[in-house]
């Protein structure tokens, strides 16, 4: 089973050349779109000042751009002053966690820092390396994350205003410049989160030496810094861009029926820059997290089998081949979308951004079986814990990747379909609004409830097969498999919020009724590959989770025995985890409902007290909302943040081992169809009422258009449906993925001093 030195150098160079070449790539992208110019942003630093209703056909072009770049410099002012100010806070919260993350690690064996030798003569770390290492691998996959975040936030908030420009060109242009920017983050962030991990485990190897057991464990730490920062960005982004989205469309649509993003609306900025923080950044820290923690986990569970114990390093480093070769096939698919088969026409959008994921996941499968017969061994064992010698052959590593790779597109697929307005669903939800919003309220959670069978029923079938074939090793792999074309995924789930924000730029800046038909139909496409995005990081969140748990298994010391449901801890813990997800959404949606409310407030306020307001003869105080939605999201975010953060601890040292493993699973099971729903819900909701001002069609017509009593109730419906499909819904896989890998960061101090519960003990 020695691997020969020509595999081992392979891995070695093709793994950092890869990651290189995504970022190198992304940045090409980036300079492609700059290549769009945007005259007068520069000089001008505060948009408070500048009239916005002035009439396309009373200012000549160099105006308009003025005007445009006004905007995404106002824009770009609050997303970074947002996240600059988070960030700082997540520091202190960085700061104190990995001490404690130090302090429990390395008390174990009471700080000793002597090498040992364990049973079977390997020379193993003392626990303060794993301790001290850990702390510096959650360090860095914390700061990996935030910069993740803070490119996508970038390019998306540089690329809003371009992207209304090149609108006026036609459709095809416009979607160039969305597409191309949405990869720019794709890329950047595939690439870093893979080179900072491989150059991580070179300088762990040498540091740990033959101990690769304990190497393995202490590059976990990078996966919980991931997920950390991925919570606060996602429940803060969250609740900020809802607030605001909420506020304007309450307010400004519901009561004065005025346009969405009118620039008379006091909202309208923060809305914006709410897209930008919360449907960015706090994507790009999600999927980075699902990345890093399913990397971990495999590492981890393979560390302990024949893979492990005899060295072999390009089989160890399949895991992060597979994400290698996922950023060379989603090159060439993106190029397919940016230069040779772009979207001309509106029917065109849906189809040209769900062919990327098809044409990605067809290439990818061959190359991942010829990794899978080229990096692993013919067959090794280890993997059963309970039947050590039992062998798995190489290639049923390749059905496990296939199995997450294409259960990936099924999901992405069944969520187009419930919530495009292109296909019955959606319109079904459409025409239930002209009695009204209750009855629109009642067929929009009838769909999302609905849709999510289809993807629990695939997540069901790949953990099955996943299992069988490599028990947790399987599911990782699947995991990995799912995310191997994570750069586009996350090129067409940021393609969204930027077209977006181009259709509020188009209105704020008065460019024209054409315009703004085109960003519209950009957007509405938009929100269904935003929950495509979704639907991946939910169901990658499901295998990522369960991989983890199995490594908490593992390193828990619970066989399957232990971990039986008729065991009362065991259950217990179940019945507690499944209740978690609805508490922490509890906390989050009345976050939103509560900073949404100060919001409205502040709106009414101002439509009430600043004379000419609704005449356009005076500017709203849009700095104003801005700080509404700044304080209220980074006041909200630490309730249900420590309820995750807290959880795992509490119940590990309170309650033991096998109880926290039950309290994961329960949360798991729970909590992905609680996501899936809330996430499809919320984007059919969204559709629906676009659908309505589209008017598209002659059903679309026959329901009014924009004014409309059918158009107020889907406004309302999808209202309801914000903080459902952008903070709360995606907010749970971040719950599921974080509590595991904590349990697994935690696992060696669990197990040392509190695995049966310090409660527990007085009932023993």
């Amino acid at each position: 089973m020695a691997a020969t030195w020509l595999p081992d150098l392979f891995a070695t160079v093709f793994i950092p050349v890869a990651a290189a070449a995504s970022v190198l790539f992304g940045l090409w992208l980036w300079y492609r779109v700059s290549l769009i110019k945007v005259r007068g942003g520069a000089s001008s630093g505060n948009s408070n000042g500048r009239e916005y209703l002035l009439e396309e056909e009373q200012r000549g072009e160099a105006e308009i751009e003025e005007k445009v770049a006004d905007l995404q410099v106002a824009i770009t002012e609050g997303a970074t002053s947002f996240l600059f100010t988070e960030y700082k806070y997540i520091s202190f919260f960085m700061a104190a966690f990995s001490v404690f993350i130090f302090v429990l690690l390395s008390s174990q064996d009471g700080f000793k820092t002597k090498w040992h030798r364990d049973e079977s003569g390997v020379l193993r770390a003392p626990a303060i390396y794993n301790g001290a290492f850990s702390t510096i691998a959650f360090l860095i996959g914390a700061a990996t994350s935030i910069v993740s975040g803070y490119l996508g936030m970038s390019i998306a908030t540089y690329a809003n205003a371009r992207t209304a420009l090149e609108a006026r060109k036609g459709m095809a242009s416009a979607f160039m410049a969305a597409f191309r920017s949405g990869a720019v983050m794709g890329f950047l962030l595939a690439g870093n989160a893979l080179l900072v991990l491989f150059l991580l485990v070179l300088v762990y190897r040498k540091v740990f030496g033959e101990d690769w057991e304990g190497l393995y464990e202490a590059i976990t730490g990078y996966g919980l810094g991931g997920s950390s920062i991925a919570l606060f960005g996602r429940v803060g982004g969250g609740i900020y861009t809802k607030a605001a989205d909420v506020g304007a469309d309450l307010v400004g649509k519901v009561e004065k029926d005025i346009p969405e993003d009118d620039p008379r609306n006091p909202a309208v900025i923060a809305d914006n820059v709410g897209d930008n923080v919360g449907d960015i950044a706090g994507m790009g820290a999600d999927l980075f997290g699902s990345l890093a923690e399913s990397t971990c986990a495999a590492l981890v569970v393979s560390s302990v089998s024949a893979l492990g114990t005899h060295h072999l390093w390009v089989a160890m480093s399949f895991p992060l081949l597979i994400t290698a070769s996922g950023i060379v096939v989603s090159m060439a698919t993106t190029l397919l979308a940016t230069d040779f088969r772009p979207a001309r026409v509106v029917s065109e959008i849906e189809s040209t951004l769900k062919h990327q994921l098809i044409v990605s996941t067809v290439i990818m499968t061959p190359i991942a079986y010829l990794l899978s017969i080229t990096a692993l061994p013919a067959e090794f064992t280890g993997l059963f814990h309970d039947e050590p010698e039992r062998a798995v052959k190489n290639w049923y590593l390749f059905f496990c990747v296939a199995a997450g790779l294409w259960g990936g597109l099924v999901i992405g697929v069944t969520t187009e379909y419930y919530t495009s307005n292109r296909y019955s669903p959606v319109q079904d939800v459409a025409d239930s609004c002209k009695t009204g919003a209750a009855t629109d309220i009642i067929f929009g959670l009838a769909l999302g409830y609905k849709s999510a069978i289809l993807p629990c029923i695939t997540i069901a079938v790949t953990i099955f097969v996943s299992f069988s074939l490599a028990h947790m090793y399987g599911i990782a792999c699947a995991a990995l498999g799912m995310l191997a074309t994570l750069a586009t995924c996350l090129a067409i789930d940021a393609y969204g919020p930027i077209c977006d924000n181009a259709g509020g730029i188009a209105e704020m800046a008065a460019m024209g009724e054409d315009i703004r038909e085109r960003t519209d139909a950009l957007d509405a496409a938009g929100n269904t590959t935003a929950a495509i995005g979704k639907g991946f990081a939910i169901g990658s969140a499901a295998l990522v989770s369960l991989a983890l748990f199995g490594a908490y298994i593992t390193r828990a010391g619970i066989s399957l025995a232990d971990s039986s449901i008729l065991d009362p801890e065991v259950f217990s813990g179940l019945l507690v985890g499944a209740m978690l997800p609805y508490w922490f959404s509890a906390l989050t949606m009345k976050s939103v409902g509560k900073a949404a409310l100060a919001m409205v407030e502040e709106v009414r306020h101002q439509f009430n007290t600043i004379p000419g307001l609704m005449e356009g003869t005076a500017r709203p105080d849009y700095r104003r909302c801005v700080e509404i939605s700044t304080a209220a999201s980074l006041t909200e975010m630490i309730p249900p943040g420590a309820l995750v953060m807290l959880t795992p601890i509490v119940v590990g040292v309170l309650f033991g081992v096998r109880c926290l493993a039950g309290v994961l699973a329960g949360a798991l099971v729970s909590g992905v169809q609680m996501a899936v729903s809330m996430s499809n819900t919320g984007g059919a909701w969204d559709n629906a009422k676009k659908y309505i001002e589209a008017g598209a069609s002659e059903h679309a017509r026959e329901l009014g258009g924009k004014g409309s009593d059918a158009h107020k109730a889907a406004v309302i419906g999808d209202t309801v449906g914000d903080p459902l499909k952008d903070t709360s819904g995606p907010s749970l896989n971040i719950l599921i993925k974080l509590m595991a890998v904590e349990s697994l960061v935690f696992a060696p101090f669990f197990l040392a001093h509190t695995a049966d519960g310090l409660l527990f003990r007085f009932f023993k």
